[in-house]
């Protein structure tokens, strides 16, 4: 049985549900979706920022969650004659997705702050707020599905449209999160997203995907962490892996693993980021094979079929939201602790991203790369 997914399945108007609206096509359509379903919905939007001034460049249009997406929401909202609201989670967002990144550049790993979005605003915050509403599930647009397994267990599969599977950033999903999401698109592409806009003239049908980290739009990660904190990230040297000095390099949040353009370096051959040590502020250069592990391990674990693992898996595993998936075994090493294994050496395994584990369109579940 899939839930949430596009399949004509109707709804009960006794059974509310707060929708994540975030001013996109996507978001919208989901809206859209469960109204048509007999759903009794009620649209919303997270307000993470105390003033946009205060984290953000000049205007580039590539995030979310802004005025404007607030705007188009409230719009297709309206349109389908149900409520919205904006819910203030300044404080949550600052504390829980921006400091977070902030701590995990500093201490030299690079952190996918949409997991943590998702995590701890979406899934945790907003599902809170649902309760307080008496909702019974919340909604958002991603392109994903939920099941149930013969014992009544949840499980999270990919999406029916494969270039648009988000389930690499819900891999923390609980169990209790998953009996009450809907996730409507799952069953469709985006192609026809798209196409039901057009087709209910909502202003959202033809607005781009947002692409880039909300607060950090222009993709100046370390100008961010500076801007907000107000400090500027201590100079350091750039080693060779043999530990020559080779440089200096700016600040441990300028860089990340498999790094080459920026370094400033000069010499017969390319030079590229492998390793990052905050504890000596040192950034170590070196040849791209340097870049070429074959394991990895994960802490800060999450899986989703099962409490946990007592035998070796085989699976696919994902280091990254855009990599496809590569053959690799899986086995838990301790309470919360994975390794993973693959069959052929991956290029920049990075500290602080998530590898998400999957059998087929199963996810197994997931954890933070730690080395």
């Amino acid at each position: 049985m899939i839930i949430g997914s596009s399949d004509g399945e109707s709804g009960d108007l006794m059974q509310k549900v707060l929708i994540a609206m975030s001013g996109g096509v996507d978001s919208s359509v989901a809206a859209y979706i469960l109204k048509e379903q007999n759903y009794n919905c009620v649209g919303a939007m997270m307000k993470l920022y105390a003033d946009e001034s205060d984290t953000m460049p000049p205007a580039t249009n590539k995030g979310c969650c802004s005025l404007e997406d607030a705007e188009d929401a409230r719009a297709v909202a309206t349109a389908l004659g149900i409520p919205f609201f904006v819910f203030n989670f300044t404080g949550s967002f600052e504390e829980q997705v921006m400091n977070r990144f902030i701590h995990a550049y500093q201490n030299g790993r690079t952190p996918n702050p949409c997991i943590d979005c998702n995590r701890y605003m979406k899934f945790e915050k907003l599902l809170q707020r649902a309760t307080e509403l008496e909702a019974t599930y919340i909604a958002t647009g991603h392109y994903a599905q939920v099941a149930q397994d013969q014992s009544g267990r949840h499980l999270l599969k990919r999406s029916a449209d494969p270039s648009k599977d988000q389930t690499y950033v819900l891999y923390a999903m609980t169990q209790t999160q998953l009996a009450r999401t809907l996730f409507p698109l799952g069953g469709l592409t985006k192609d026809q997203v798209r196409a039901i806009a057009a087709n209910l003239n909502f202003s959202t049908a033809d607005k781009r995907d947002s692409q880039d980290i909300c607060f950090a739009p222009d993709g100046d990660y370390a100008g961010f962490i500076e801007r907000h904190t107000g400090q500027a990230s201590p100079k350091g040297d750039f080693i060779s892996p043999d530990g020559r000095v080779l440089g200096r390099h700016n600040g441990l949040i300028h860089y990340t693993i498999g790094q080459r353009k920026g370094l400033g370096l000069y010499g017969p051959a390319p030079q590229y980021v492998s390793a990052l040590d905050p504890n000596a502020n040192t950034v170590t250069v070196g040849p791209p094979e340097d870049l070429f592990t074959k394991s990895l391990t994960a802490r800060d674990i999450n899986l989703i079929p099962m409490d946990s693992l007592d035998v070796t898996l085989n699976v696919q595993a994902k280091i990254r939201y855009s990599q496809p998936a590569q053959p690799a075994k899986l086995w838990q090493t301790g309470p919360d602790e994975l390794h993973v294994q693959f069959e052929k050496p991956q290029r920049a395994i990075t500290p602080g991203q998530a590898v998400v584990l999957y059998d087929g369109d199963l996810v197994i579940g997931g954890g933070t790369i730690c080395f």
